[in-house]
């Protein structure tokens, strides 16, 4: 009997080593979070939906100085959330104007309306048919979030957004969208080398070569493009005063510091090297927790 009872103690031991060799079931999203990261399971090649418990806050108004691509961004996603046909969307340029921040506005704007957003790191795209088929049939409408894109075009998350965009033979569903951000329009870096590949017919027409085509290809499947441009002092100006406004320097102060407030924000952005909305965003939170309640 004491035999029977080491030998029966000693396979429970071995049963719960070979429990925990085994690969975990997938922990099922929580879908009532209104934004999501893409996590892949070290060891298992298998990712998951992580749910964000306190996404980034920031509204459209807020957003100054980029009111074209506000109006276009925010369109196309509400013909997206309403169910009418919407485009992905590239946005590129300057860094620090706000592209990032409007793609949060509209989940901002849209979350309770049923959007949902989804960030997924430029490694882990090659669990974009993955993320696909997690979604494909939820009724939330998902824009999949991938911020600062730059590419080789060996990467494979390269290929896998290439055909999420257009290209694949499964087609993507209607619930699902891509907003992306890049400093560059190609999203790929481009050489001086790659102009030796250009061809010219005989009647002048100029044709890039296959590496331009093929960096060219990838950008051309965003149906939206916006662009963004560095400020000028004006409204870089202007940004600074409206943070801090929104940061809590009183109107009153804020108008009797107006000429240091300046020299200051101007200050500042020389330092930092860009007029930006990001530097007005920094340069208020400093000058508005010196000086709020004062």
């Amino acid at each position: 009997m004491h035999t029977l009872e080491n030998l029966l103690t000693r396979l429970e031991s071995l049963l719960e080593k070979a429990e925990g060799l085994l690969p975990q079931l997938p922990v099922p999203p929580d879908w009532q979070a209104k934004a999501f990261r893409w996590r892949l399971t070290q060891g298992q090649g298998r990712g998951r939906l992580e749910a964000v418990r306190h996404p980034h806050q920031i509204r459209l108004d807020d957003l100054q100085g980029v009111d074209q691509q506000k109006a276009a961004i925010e369109r196309n996603t509400r013909q997206f959330v309403a169910g009418r046909p919407a485009n992905n969307v590239l946005l590129t340029g300057a860094r620090g104007t706000g592209k990032s921040s409007l793609v949060k506005g509209v989940l901002a704007k849209f979350g309770r309306r049923g959007l949902r957003l989804i960030e997924v790191d430029r490694n882990d795209l090659v669990s974009l048919p993955e993320i696909i088929d997690l979604i494909a049939d939820r009724p939330e409408r998902f824009i999949v979030f991938c911020d600062d894109l730059s590419f080789e075009a060996s990467e494979p998350g390269y290929k896998a957004l290439k055909s999420a965009l257009d290209g694949s033979i499964a087609g993507t569903p209607d619930n699902l969208l891509i907003y992306a951000t890049s400093n560059r329009r190609h999203l790929m870096p481009e050489r001086m080398a790659e102009n030796l590949e250009a061809t010219h017919t005989a009647d002048g027409e100029i044709h890039p070569g296959e590496t331009t085509e093929e960096k060219i290809s990838l950008s051309e499947r965003f149906g939206l493009w916006l662009s963004f441009y560095p400020f000028d002092q004006d409204h870089y100006l202007s940004i600074c005063a409206h943070w801090l406004l929104q940061l809590g320097l009183d109107e009153k102060s804020a108008l009797a510091r107006r000429q240091e407030i300046r020299q200051e924000a101007l200050q500042w952005a020389m330092q930092r090297g860009s007029r930006s909305g990001r530097v007005a965003w920094q340069f208020a939170r400093d000058y508005a927790g010196r000086h709020a309640g004062k």
